[in-house]
Order: C-alpha cells, then structure tokens, then sequence
C-alpha cells in the first residue's frame, strides 16, 4: 500500500492504490427493504474481506427508494435505489487487499437484476485517457 508520503510520480500503473467498481442493476428486486438491504450490504463487504466501521441507510418512505452507505477502514460501499424502475445505483470502492468484485456479485445475487453495467475502474493511477479538463 502507498503511502501519502511518496510522492504521485512513483504510483504504479500496475498496483493500482485501489479498486472501484461501479455497478447498475436494472431490473432488480428488494429495492425498498431497508432493514434487509443494510443487512446484505454489510455481508457484501465481509465478503470482499472489508472492515465494517459504519453504516448508515435512509428510506424515503413505504414503497420509496433507500440510500445508504457502509464506511470500510478500506473505503465504502454505497446504494441508491429506485423501486419503482426496478433500479439500484452501486458504488464499492476498496484498497488493501479487499474485493469491491465479490461484494458487487454478492448484491448482485441479492438484487436478482435482469441485468447489470459494470465500471471498473483503478484507482490512484495516472490515465491519459478519461481526463476531464475544466
């Protein structure tokens, strides 16, 4: 693991500082259960070997979307969901040796979407591509 000593040149573009998975379930299920979903987020991240600090999760109301959050000592995993689309926004982003892939599969086993986007990105290494310039 780097740390925030070294200075960006030395980052390797093959170890990369961590892993972001971006993940969208259309046609998902258990989208509005917030007791349930917390539950399965917090297993997602024992999956991926992640050290739960916190979670936090809001219902906007019975049949409504959850927002929520669950703060690693590796980073987060968080979820947005729209019931009524039948559709979850993902986002797990871990370091260390933890595995935003095997939390996202978890959830995706628990969501049963018709189908997933995934976006994987690499996290504290220089891409040429993808720059977003002011």
């Amino acid at each position: 693991m780097q740390t925030l000593s070294q200075p960006i040149s030395e980052f390797s573009a093959n170890m990369p500082l961590g892993r972001h998975v971006i993940a969208e379930f259309f046609g998902a299920s258990n989208l509005d259960n917030i007791t349930e979903m917390e539950t399965a987020m917090i297993a997602a991240a024992d999956i991926a070997g992640a050290i739960v600090l916190e979670a936090r999760f809001h219902t906007f109301g019975e049949g409504q979307g959850v927002t929520g959050v669950v703060i690693l000592a590796e980073s987060h995993i968080s979820i947005h969901t729209w019931p009524e689309y039948g559709y979850a926004a993902i986002d797990a982003f871990m370091c260390g040796s933890a595995d935003p892939k095997r939390a996202v599969q978890y959830l995706k086993n628990f969501f049963s979407p018709k189908s997933v986007d995934i976006t994987i990105l690499k996290r504290g290494t220089p891409r040429r591509s993808n720059v977003i310039e002011d």
